[in-house]
C-alpha cells in the first residue's frame, strides 16, 4: 500500500484507504485459480463424480461444513455421497449420518475404528456405481502436531489418486475464525501433507474479524471460497473479498 500510495502520490486520507482496500481484496484473491472445481474454467468431466476432501484439526466446524456443502449441492439438483472417513469417534459417524438424513445426501460409513482409506474408497465406489455427481470425504480432525494422524490423511489422499489418478478436485481446510494466530500454523502443517485448494472460514458469527485468513491468504497462497455463519444447513456462503474486506472497515 505504501508503495502505491508513493507511487500515484496519493495525498487524500480517503484515497488511502481506498487503496489499503483494494490491496487488500488482492492478497484474499491470490490463489483463485486453485482446484478444479470453484477456481477452474473447466470443471472435471462429468463421467465421474467431482471429489472434495475436507479437512481440518478438531472443533472447526468441519463435519457441519461438509453437511452445509451437500445441503447446497443438493439445491443445485446434484446427487452427493459422503464419505464418513472419521472413524475415531463415534458419535462423529452418528452426526454425519444425522446431517445425511437432513439434507438428503448417502452417507458411507463403517463402524468406528474402522480404516478410513476403506471407508473413503468404498464411497467414491458407491458415488460411481449410483451416478452421484460429488463426493464429499469427512476426515477425523486432527491437530497437526500428530504425525500419525497426518501420515493417515496422506494414505486417504494416495487412495483417491487410485480411483481418480488426478487427485481430488479440491481439498478444503476448515479453519475457525477465532483461532488467531495458531490457524496460520495449522494451515502450513497441513499443506505440507495434502496439495490445499480452499479455505472455509468458520464461526464468523462469533467474531467481527477472523484477521487471520489474511496471514493464511497471503503466505499459503489458498483462497478463501467459504465462510461459516451459523448451525443450520444453509449458514454457508460463497466468500466475497470485497465485502469481507468492507465489513473490517465498518
Amino acid at each position: 500500500m505504501q508503495a502505491r500510495v508513493e507511487k500515484e502520490r496519493i495525498r487524500d486520507a480517503e484515497q488511502v484507504r481506498d487503496c489499503l482496500k483494494q490491496v487488500l481484496v488482492e492478497v484474499l484473491q491470490a490463489g483463485r485459480d486453485k482446484g478444479r472445481i470453484w477456481g477452474a474454467e473447466e470443471p472435471p468431466p462429468p463421467t465421474r463424480p467431482s471429489v472434495i476432501l475436507v479437512v481440518g484439526v478438531n472443533g472447526t466446524g468441519k463435519t457441519t461444513s461438509v453437511a452445509k456443502l451437500a445441503q447446497a449441492y443438493r439445491e443445485d439438483g446434484n446427487k452427493v455421497v459422503i464419505a464418513a472417513a472419521d472413524t475415531f469417534r463415534a458419535a462423529a459417524i452418528e452426526q454425519l449420518k444425522s446431517w445425511g438424513e437432513v439434507v438428503g445426501a448417502e452417507v458411507v460409513a463403517h463402524k468406528q475404528g474402522a480404516d478410513p482409506g476403506a471407508v473413503v474408497f468404498d464411497a467414491m465406489s458407491a458415488a460411481e456405481s449410483r451416478g452421484a455427481n460429488v463426493v464429499l470425504i469427512d476426515t477425523a480432525g486432527r491437530l497437526h502436531t500428530k504425525f500419525n494422524l497426518m501420515e493417515e490423511l496422506g494414505k486417504i489422499r494416495r487412495i483417491i489418486d487410485r480411483k481418480v489418478p488426478e487427485g481430488p478436485d479440491e481439498v478444503m481446510l476448515v479453519l475457525d475464525a477465532t483461532t488467531g494466530q495458531n490457524a496460520l500454523v495449522q494451515a502450513k502443517a497441513f499443506a505440507e501433507v495434502v496439495p490445499i485448494t480452499a479455505l472455509c472460514l468458520t464461526k464468523l458469527d462469533g467474531t467481527s474479524k477472523g484477521g487471520i485468513v489474511f496471514a493464511v491468504a497471503d503466505q499459503l497462497e489458498i483462497p478463501v471460497r467459504f465462510i461459516g455463519t451459523g448451525e443450520k444447513p444453509e449458514d454457508l456462503t460463497p466468500f466475497d473479498a470485497e465485502e469481507f474486506v468492507e465489513a473490517l472497515f465498518a
